[in-house]
């Protein structure tokens, strides 16, 4: 049975995947978010909820798994992390896979997986798509964000497959050190490369 192209959307932390996913829903193209998934499942009246506070006690209250606390259990800590995943990832897992039955008619989906390459998952994508940008934008970007600091940064990104690392191993690469205008440009030009039913790449777009 025919399906959709499967672009599987990656990018380390600061260089830009949120503002990218933004540009491919702007173009219509659907996109299938992980973490707004985790998100949903673990927010007020998430499916989750029950099943966390059971094997973590005390992380979850009426706003949904308290963040804080659920990481205070599970950090540093590889054998609790791994019963986190064991019940997170099925039902991930399960909404993708509505997502894609969902919209089995398009002839482009984008699935955005912030740990694709880092937990080995290509083989449930057809292409890989990595975005990045100079360590020094990356870093700037991050630094600015609420509450984060060098040590956290250090820390997420030891967590990290290297972004050089990252690019060898793409398909494709999107650098968004550019404008926004030229990063957008670039997307467009590559959905028109993966999805041919869109007809021919406007003229503006083709350089």
């Amino acid at each position: 049975m025919k399906r959709p192209f499967i672009l599987g959307l990656t990018g380390s932390i600061g260089m830009g995947k949120s503002a990218v996913a933004a540009m491919f829903h702007g173009l219509e193209v659907p996109v299938f978010d992980a973490d707004a998934a985790v998100h949903e499942l673990q927010g007020p009246g998430g499916a989750l909820l029950g099943q966390i506070e059971a094997a973590f006690p005390g992380s979850t209250g009426a706003l949904g798994v308290n963040r804080a606390a659920l990481g205070a259990q599970v950090f540093g800590d590889p054998a609790r992390m791994k019963a986190l995943e064991a019940i997170v990832h099925p039902a991930v897992a399960a909404m993708r896979a509505q997502f894609l039955k969902d919209w089995s008619h398009a002839p482009l989906v984008v699935f955005d997986i912030p740990l694709l390459l880092e937990k080995g998952r290509t083989a449930e994508v057809d292409a890989v798509l990595v975005v990045s940008a100079s360590p020094e934008a990356q870093r700037e970007r991050v630094l600015a964000r609420p509450g984060m600091n060098e040590e956290k940064f250090e820390k997420i990104l030891a967590m990290q497959v290297p972004d050089a690392e990252k690019r060898a191993r793409a398909d494709y690469v999107i650098d968004t050190g550019t404008s926004l205008a030229e990063t957008r440009h670039a997307i467009q030009r590559l959905v028109h490369q993966l999805d041919p039913s869109r007809g021919p790449l406007p003229a503006i777009m083709r350089k």
